[in-house]
């Protein structure tokens, strides 16, 4: 489907390489959009900071967020994304290594469609990036606000 994008919110420089890497060898083909912490996140989002101009009609098909993130927490930039009318209905993904009971509930309670633990093997972290990318890219059907 043309026109997808994923925003991947990733302060782990080997994550994140895996994460992307992944997708692209899973042959996805939507842009991917990169933030290392969870200010970028939001002035990615948001069309300020580094990212001012940017189109910010064009949100992502869906985010993969980080708990633990600098500067403000995956839980801070939930509860942004669904306080802000241009990104309320985005799908947010919890990708994070955290089990703990309360961040899964927090990350709930504020509106993430998905809560993922990062597998510490490489090939249970790829089948769930891949199982990931197939349900919100191709079977979900997204939100077209016009």
């Amino acid at each position: 489907m043309k026109d997808q994008l994923i925003l991947v919110v990733e302060d782990n420089p080997d994550h994140l390489e895996l994460s992307v890497l992944t997708l692209r060898d899973q042959g996805v083909t939507a842009e991917i959009a990169v933030a290392r912490d969870g200010a970028q996140a939001l002035d990615f989002l948001f069309g300020q900071g580094a990212h001012a101009g940017r189109d910010t009609q064009k949100q992502p098909t869906f985010i993969l967020l980080d708990l633990k993130l600098p500067k403000l927490s995956g839980l801070d930039v939930l509860r942004s994304v669904r306080a802000h009318p241009l990104t309320a209905l985005v799908p947010v993904v919890m990708l994070t290594s955290s089990s703990e009971q309360s961040d899964i509930l927090a990350c709930f309670q504020n509106g993430a469609n998905s809560f993922i633990r990062k597998p510490v093997d490489f090939g249970e972290f790829t089948a769930k990036l891949n199982c990931l990318q197939a349900y919100w890219l191709g079977v979900n059907e997204p939100i077209t606000l016009a």
